[in-house]
């Protein structure tokens, strides 16, 4: 039991770790997919939630 309990926390550990390391590398797409040949503007709140 004490194993369980023990993968459990690790578990819940390394999912709230890699969600915060997440949030500092992604980058919303107007941001990641704009070049010189196609234009995505700030989505603003459309049907998803704000941008």
């Amino acid at each position: 039991m004490k194993s369980f309990i023990a993968a459990l926390a690790f578990a819940v550990i390394a999912a709230v770790g890699v969600a915060m390391v997440l949030n500092t590398i992604q980058e919303p797409s107007s941001v990641a997919f704009t070049t010189t040949g196609a234009r995505v503007s700030d989505p603003g709140h459309n049907l998803i939630g704000p941008g």
